[in-house]
C-alpha cells in the first residue's frame, strides 16, 4: 500500500473540512465621502459608545503553496502584522467560501495563531510563495460576538518603505462584517443580517460569490 505524500494528506484534510470553526461575512464599500456619516452611525450602534473606535495599520500578505503544472493553489496562508508597534504576528488560514442562498452569509473554515517575526521566511521554506500584499488601516467596532472593519487599501510601492506607503488602491473604504463561532451555529447569520439591514443605506452589505468573480473577464 502507497504511503500518501504529505501533500496528498493536505489536500484530503482541507477537503474535510478539518477545522472546528467558521467565519460568517458580508461585506461591502462605501466612498471617503461617506465614510464620516457610516462611523458615527457605527459608534451609536456598537458597543462601547462613550469610547472611540480601535484603529489598526496592518501590512497582509498572502502566501500560497502550489503543486507543479497546477493553476490553482493547494494552500492560501495570510500573515498578518501592525505597523509601528510591537505585537505578534497573525497567521490565518482561510477556506473555500461557500455561498448558500438559504444562509444569509458567505460561510468559510478558519483559523487564526499568533506567531513569531520569522513566520514569512518559515513558509518561505517550506515552499510557499508570495501572491499579493498590501496594507489595511482603519477602525474596528464590535457589537457582542460581531466584528466590524471600515479599511483602507494602499498599494504597496516599490522602493519606498512599508510604513510610508501612500497610495490608496481606491477612492473607498472596504467595510466587513464577521463573527468567528463554531461549526453549528447557524443562528448567527441572522444576527449578521439584522444588523446590516441598520447599516442601510449608507452601505450595503453582501456575501460576495468569489467563484463569479473570478469568472468575470
Amino acid at each position: 500500500m502507497a504511503i500518501p505524500s504529505a501533500t496528498d494528506s493536505l489536500s484530503l484534510a482541507l477537503k474535510n473540512r478539518f477545522l472546528p470553526n467558521l467565519e460568517y461575512l458580508l461585506q461591502g464599500s462605501i466612498l471617503d465621502t461617506a465614510v464620516e456619516h457610516l462611523m458615527h452611525r457605527l459608534k451609536g450602534l456598537c458597543d462601547n459608545v462613550d469610547t472611540s473606535p480601535e484603529t489598526f495599520h496592518d501590512l497582509e500578505v498572502c502566501m500560497s503553496l502550489r503543486q507543479p503544472n497546477s493553476p490553482q493553489p493547494l494552500l492560501l496562508l495570510r500573515v498578518r502584522r501592525a505597523l509601528g508597534r510591537d505585537a505578534p504576528f497573525q497567521l490565518r488560514y482561510l477556506g473555500q467560501p461557500e455561498v448558500d442562498m438559504r444562509r444569509p452569509t458567505l460561510v468559510r473554515s478558519c483559523m487564526d495563531c499568533a506567531c513569531t517575526n520569522g513566520i514569512l521566511d518559515f513558509l518561505s521554506e517550506m515552499g510557499f510563495r508570495l501572491e499579493f500584499e498590501y496594507i489595511a488601516k482603519g477602525y474596528m467596532f464590535r457589537k457582542g460576538r460581531m466584528k466590524i472593519t471600515v479599511s483602507k487599501l494602499i498599494k504597496i510601492v516599490p522602493g519606498k518603505q512599508q510604513d510610508m506607503a501612500n497610495e490608496p488602491i481606491s477612492q473607498s473604504y472596504i467595510v466587513e462584517l464577521s463573527v468567528v463561532a463554531p461549526t453549528g451555529q447557524e443562528n448567527v447569520g441572522e444576527e449578521m443580517r439584522v444588523f446590516a439591514e441598520q447599516l442601510k443605506p449608507l452601505v450595503q452589505l453582501e456575501k460576495i460569490d468569489y467563484k463569479r468573480l473570478t469568472n468575470i473577464p
